[in-house]
C-alpha cells in the first residue's frame, strides 16, 4: 500500500489519533464485536501470550486443542508462565469434536480457559468454533479462547454472538499488511478475569491498553507505519462487506479444492480452512515443489515437523482474486506435468472455473 511509503507521522498527535481512531471502530466491525479491540506491536503470538498471561494466575489450568504447530503453541505458552497445559490432541489435519472438548471439561474440571485454534496454519484445517463455544458455554464457566490469527477475514467470525471471551489476530494475514501488529478482543467475562489475574505484564498489560484506546491512543509507541496500512486495508474490506469478504474466501479455497481433486492430488485436512490448503504431494514430491517456485514462481509453503516432504501448502486468504487463484492452479498443473503426474490437462482450470461460474456447488466451510 502506497499509504504505508509516505512520510512518517508523529504518533502522539492529532493526525495519528484520528488514523488509530478509525482503525480500531472498523476492527470492531471485523470481529463484529462492541467490545474494543486493542492493537499490539508484535506478531500474533504476542497477542496470544497477553491472551494468557492478563487473565490467568501461576497454578491455574488450561485445556487447548493440539493439532498443530499453533494449537501446541497454546501449551508452550501456558507452561512458560506456570500454568498447566491440557492438551487435547488430535490427528493433525483433522478438527476436535464437541464431544471430545466436552471429555476434557470432565477430566479436568479446574480449568480456566479452553483454548481453540480456529484455522490451524500448520495443517490447513478448520474447527468451527461457533458450533464449539455454543457446546462449551452450556457447561463451562471459564474462558474460551480462539487463535483467529489466519482465520479473522477469512472465516465467519461473530465474537460477540457466538459468546468467545478472547480473540485474537495478526496484520499480515487477512488483513493484507506487513507483519508486526496484533490485535485482541476481550469480553466482560475476561476483563473481569484480568482484574484477578497474578501472572507478570508489563508490555502486554492489556488493561493500559484498554485505558489508552480510550483517547484513541497506546500505551507504548505503536508501529505508525503499520497503522497506516491497517487504516486502508480495514476501509476496503468495510467497502466490500465482510459478509462478501467471508464469501470470497470459501470460494477461492473451493476453486482450488475443487481443482487438487480434478488433477488427482488429494488434500490433507478435513475439514479444510478457507485461508489455506493443504495438498499431499504426489510421487516426486520434492521436485514438484522446487518446481513451483523456481520455474513458475509460486511459493507455496512446506509441511512443518512430521508432514515435512509430505504436503505442501496454498494462502488464499487477503488481497487473491480468482485471476490469482487460476495462476497458482496453471503452475500446479504445469509442475504436475514437468514430474510425470498422470492427469488430464486443463482439468484443474475448468474445476475452479466451474466454481467461479456457480456450476459446481462448493460445500461451504462457515
Amino acid at each position: 500500500m502506497l499509504r504505508m511509503a509516505q512520510p512518517i507521522i508523529h504518533h502522539r498527535t492529532a493526525e495519528f489519533r484520528e488514523i488509530f481512531k478509525r482503525a480500531s471502530e472498523n476492527l470492531q466491525y471485523l470481529f463484529q464485536t462492541e467490545q474494543p479491540v486493542l492493537t499490539l506491536t508484535s506478531s500474533g503470538t504476542g497477542a496470544m501470550e497477553a491472551a494468557l498471561v492478563n487473565t490467568l494466575s501461576a497454578g491455574d489450568e488450561i485445556i487447548h486443542v493440539n493439532g498443530g504447530k499453533f494449537g501446541e503453541r497454546w501449551g508452550n505458552i501456558a507452561t512458560a508462565y506456570g500454568v498447566t497445559a491440557h492438551p487435547l490432541a488430535i490427528d493433525w489435519g483433522g478438527a476436535p469434536s464437541v464431544d471430545d472438548a466436552l471429555a476434557m471439561l470432565d477430566r479436568h474440571p479446574g480449568a480456566k480457559a479452553f483454548c481453540l485454534t480456529h484455522s490451524e496454519t500448520s495443517t490447513g484445517s478448520y474447527t468451527d468454533v461457533r458450533a464449539m463455544a455454543a457446546a462449551l458455554r452450556e457447561r463451562f464457566d471459564g474462558l474460551i479462547i480462539v487463535d483467529g490469527i489466519t482465520a479473522v477475514g477469512a472465516h465467519e467470525m461473530r465474537f460477540d454472538e457466538w459468546g468467545i471471551d478472547i480473540a485474537v489476530t495478526g496484520s499480515q494475514k487477512g488483513l493484507m499488511i506487513p507483519p508486526g501488529l496484533a490485535f485482541i478482543a476481550l469480553s466482560e467475562r475476561a476483563w473481569k478475569a484480568a482484574e484477578t489475574s497474578t501472572l507478570p505484564k508489563f508490555y502486554y498489560n492489556l488493561k493500559k491498553a484498554k485505558k489508552s484506546i480510550a483517547t484513541a491512543d497506546t500505551p507504548w509507541t505503536p508501529a505508525v507505519t503499520l497503522v497506516i496500512g491497517l487504516d486502508q486495508a480495514l476501509e476496503m474490506l468495510r467497502v466490500e462487506g465482510i459478509e462478501n469478504v467471508w464469501a470470497r474466501h470459501d470460494r477461492l479455497g473451493s476453486s482450488l479444492r475443487a481443482a487438487v481433486r480434478a488433477l488427482g492430488l488429494t488434500l490433507f485436512a478435513d475439514p479444510p480452512s478457507n485461508a489455506v490448503t493443504s495438498i499431499n504431494l504426489p510421487e516426486r514430491g520434492d521436485e514438484f515443489y522446487a518446481l513451483l517456485k523456481k520455474k513458475y514462481s509460486i511459493t507455496a509453503a512446506a509441511g512443518q515437523d512430521h508432514v515435512k516432504g509430505k504436503i505442501f501448502r496454498v494462502s488464499h486468504l487477503g488481497y487473491y482474486d480468482e485471476a490469482d487463484m487460476l495462476a497458482v492452479i496453471y503452475a500446479i498443473e504445469s509442475a504436475l506435468t514437468d514430474v510425470g503426474h498422470p492427469h488430464e490437462q486443463g482439468a484443474g482450470l475448468a474445476a475452479a472455473l466451474a466454481v467461479f461460474s456457480g456450476t459446481e456447488n462448493p460445500v461451504e466451510v462457515k
